[in-house]
């Protein structure tokens, strides 16, 4: 097993690099230490190196731009009262088209 643990310079927490190999098999392990905050590192190669971070619900709509556009765009329609109301929820392609 590859693992080092070094100090993070900018926070002075500690981080683990693994290497891409110890990631593969004990990639459960690795994501539960991420879970509790623990900053990993998967090196892969001598020069190639991925932190691991969790992302939140803000995080997963800003990593798609066109998402954020439409979305953006339906909340200004809606602020504009450009809406429409669903008059039966049981059909309601009758309401839309």
């Amino acid at each position: 097993m590859f693992c080092i643990f070094v100090p993070y310079w900018y926070t002075n927490e500690a981080m683990i690099i693994i290497s891409s190999r110890e990631f593969r098999d004990h990639q459960k392990k690795y994501f539960d230490l991420v879970d509790q905050n623990e900053q990993i590192i998967v090196q892969r190669g001598k020069d190639k190196a991925y932190v691991i971070v969790p992302l939140n619900d803000a995080d997963r709509l800003s990593v798609n731009e066109a998402l954020i556009q439409t979305v953006q765009e339906a909340e200004a329609e809606y602020s504009n009262h450009r809406t429409t109301k669903i008059k039966d929820p049981g059909n309601i392609w009758e309401s839309l088209l």
